[in-house]
């Protein structure tokens, strides 16, 4: 009686925080974010506010922020930062250029949240964005969350070392267990069920320093009055499973991506819930709990009956193996399946889903509401509190992309409409960052609001703030960003952003299954605004953001126009007109080069950082050389030489494009040219054969790149524009 005891109280402690350590946090914050000016401001923290809200004022001569936890304080500060002193923060471009005496408000702002959850993260995010990350660089991201309203981060960094100790707690061997754990690249994947070991084995040493680091993650995120999502047990277990309970119910499953089976143990067996049940225990033993918890059991996986009893006591049971560790557990389930599988998730079987856990015990991720609002065709979720969520990146592709009308106008559309049911929240649930600042920057603007945003008062105000001077160039650059690369028009279906030909695996066609060329504007409706950004680069060389825009308009440019000069020499190729087809291909090769140099000015698009991040966290050569093939490996294979998901996660970045992108299309463009010499026939299927030996040999070669930017970012811009303005399109 008394473990169970220490354990409710245990479990209580985490949510306790003292009025001194909220303004103690809020403070330490904030002079991580504007050390010069901290003197200037007072904290405060309210009592008596129903929800999150946050007020800012004058107080004894300084700045008054004050809010009812360490989210809305830090929210406080981010507001006014924008408003009344033109500042901004963001992934890519820094503006916090401030006066030495900051301007003091004249009267009192208020703001509440409608929004009882602003969520954060996908699974995905862990590994297309955060693999190789260290503390340094999550601190960061926690403050940049707590400045944008999240109050709701999905945390699973480190969940492989409590699954070791829970495995070994039941009798499984590290030899049991060797086949099991993914290497570092591929979690994700891992802890949703598809996969097991790929990328492995995985070092006990990255097990526990990824712990630790997660520990810091949730302590921070905590203090700042965030509610961390922990993992829970999906029924994904290890092959050694069979040979250790061999009357369990397992059943196999593949994620048909060219990987092995996983296996699955049946939610129904009485082993379920007493698993899930021990990995909670261990979990809250070791970080504590908010009750808020994360399992996706069919993650791209359909479950073996679609019979709606069989799905109301699966999810019956994964929710029972929840509730007997933690009576106050709320399972937090993505909602990507009834996305991606419609035929499956009819209504019948999502109700049953759904229906069999208690309404104040789940909360569905609308996972990309953006692109598609499940909860119009399910019946806002039966009841099931809601959040409404914007996925926009895939894959962390680098491209220029968003739905900003939608994004400005569907979350407070969505909250004001009579068939919302219970929506409890809105978030972000990309499968990278770091690219589109714009679009996180308008999504995480509804934190503090509940009608429709005014992209006429926003947008100037956006790019203000962000260049640090008024400027009709850029505005009218962005104006034409908006009506073009940020706006999906309503009569196609465009998914996602498109990627340049010159990620392509070599062909003669214009696109191939994961690099996809369709734009979701015309071509040359973006040139104008290359044209505005040039303009302006005088005025608004000096800001960071400035910069970063000017080098990915540049590459948005020019990756399209990548596509014009492909197609010129594949049309000459088929004539035969070996003079066209040099000459072209020749130019395409020169542009990748070009872009290598352009994407080398920023720090944002260097391979040699994602590598050298990766290696760091080795202990050994022997480390190193396992990390760096994860970090390699995810970004153009996915997985060995045949994966049908080779560049699913393609990024143009410098070094990727000089080392492993161009060689490849040197390599056909020399094949090409043979045949135009002898009269061969192109055989694509054998040089595809001949150039997946290539790249699984550049993905398992040892090699540093550069890790420092080079170059002046604007003087590179114009230079390339002087080169290729005038002969766009031809």
């Amino acid at each position: 009686m008394k473990r169970l005891l220490t354990f409710t109280a245990f479990l209580f402690s985490v949510n306790v925080l003292s009025a001194q350590s909220v303004v103690d946090e809020s403070t330490a914050l904030l002079k991580r974010v504007v050390p010069a000016h901290a003197a200037q401001f007072i904290i405060e923290l309210s009592a008596g506010i129903d929800g999150d809200g946050f007020e800012i004022g004058s107080s004894k001569g300084k700045i008054l922020l004050k809010g009812n936890n360490g989210v809305s304080i830090a929210s406080a500060l981010y507001y006014y930062l924008n408003e009344y002193c033109h500042a901004q923060i963001t992934w890519n471009g820094v503006n916090l250029k401030l006066p030495k005496l900051l301007p003091r408000p004249t009267g009192q702002v208020v703001k509440k949240s409608p929004y009882k959850y602003r969520y954060d993260f996908n699974y995905c995010t862990f590994n297309y964005s955060m693999a190789w990350w260290d503390w340094n660089r999550w601190e960061q991201e926690i403050d940049w969350m707590a400045l944008h309203g999240i109050n709701m981060p999905l945390a699973i960094t480190g969940e492989e070392y409590t699954w070791y100790l829970v495995y070994k707690e039941l009798g499984f061997s590290d030899e049991d267990l060797k086949g099991f754990f993914c290497g570092p690249s591929y979690f994700s994947w891992f802890w949703m069920g598809n996969i097991d070991a790929w990328g492995g084995p995985l070092p006990m040493t990255w097990m526990k320093s990824h712990f630790e680091l997660q520990k810091k993650i949730v302590n921070r995120q905590r203090a700042l009055g965030m509610k961390p999502v922990l993992p829970a047990f999906t029924g994904h277990v290890p092959l050694a499973f069979k040979k250790k309970f061999p009357h369990a119910n397992l059943k196999s499953s593949n994620w048909t991506n060219g990987f092995a089976d996983t296996y699955i143990l049946d939610a129904n067996d009485s082993l379920f819930a007493i698993i899930g049940e021990k990995f909670l225990r261990k979990q809250t033993e070791l970080l504590g709990t908010d009750h808020l918890y994360s399992a996706d059991t069919f993650n791209e996986n359909e479950p073996a009956s679609d019979a709606p009893e069989f799905l109301s006591q699966l999810s019956a049971k994964v929710y029972e193996g929840m509730h007997n560790a933690d009576p106050e557990a709320v399972w937090v389930m993505q909602g990507w399946l009834f996305f991606t599988d419609r035929k499956f998730w009819k209504d019948p079987q999502t109700e049953a889903l759904l229906k069999a856990v208690p309404n104040d015990k789940m909360i569905i991720l609308d996972l990309a509401t953006e692109i598609e609002p499940v909860w119009k065709r399910s019946n806002a979720f039966y009841g099931k509190p809601w959040i409404w969520n914007m996925l926009n990146n895939f894959g962390g592709n680098t491209n220029l992309f968003g739905r900003m009308e939608t994004v400005a106008a569907e979350p407070a559309n969505a909250w004001n409409s009579p068939n919302k049911g219970n929506m409890a929240g809105i978030g972000l649930t990309m499968e990278a960052i770091e690219t589109n600042p714009v679009i996180y920057e308008l999504m995480m603007h509804h934190s503090w609001n509940d009608q429709p945003i005014d992209l006429k008062d926003w947008l100037p105000k956006y790019v203000r703030n962000r260049y640090g001077v008024e400027n009709k160039d850029a505005q009218k650059a962005w104006q034409i960003l908006k009506e073009t690369i940020y706006t999906v028009p309503k009569d196609k279906y465009i998914r996602d952003g498109a990627e340049s030909i010159l990620q392509a695996r070599p062909t003669l066609d214009s696109l191939t299954r994961w690099t996809k060329t369709k734009l979701n504007y015309i071509e040359s409706d973006l040139w104008p605004a290359w044209d505005a950004l040039i303009k302006a680069s005088t005025a608004c060389k000096s800001s960071d953001g400035f910069r970063y825009d000017l080098v990915d308009v540049t590459r948005q440019v020019l990756a399209n126009h990548a596509l014009t000069l492909q197609q010129k020499f594949a049309v000459a190729y088929k004539k035969g007109d070996r003079f066209s087809f040099n000459e072209y291909s020749r130019r395409f090769l020169e542009l990748i080069d070009d872009m290598d140099k352009l994407l080398g000015t920023r720090k944002e698009f260097l391979l040699g950082s994602w590598v050298k991040n990766a290696r760091a966290w080795g202990l050994d050569e022997s480390e190193k050389a396992l990390y760096e093939f994860n970090a390699k490996d995810l970004i153009t294979l996915w997985g060995d030489k045949n994966c049908p998901l080779n560049e699913y996660a393609c990024r143009q970045w410098n070094g990727l494009l000089k080392d492993f992108y161009k060689p490849r299309w040197e390599q056909y463009i020399a094949q090409l040219n043979s045949n135009l010499s002898t009269g061969a026939v192109l055989d694509q299927a054998a040089f595809v054969a001949k150039i997946k030996d290539w790249e699984w040999n550049w993905v398992n070669t040892r090699r540093d790149y550069v890790t420092e930017v080079s170059g002046d970012a604007v003087l590179v811009s114009k230079m390339l524009y002087n080169k290729y303005r005038v002969g766009l399109g031809k």
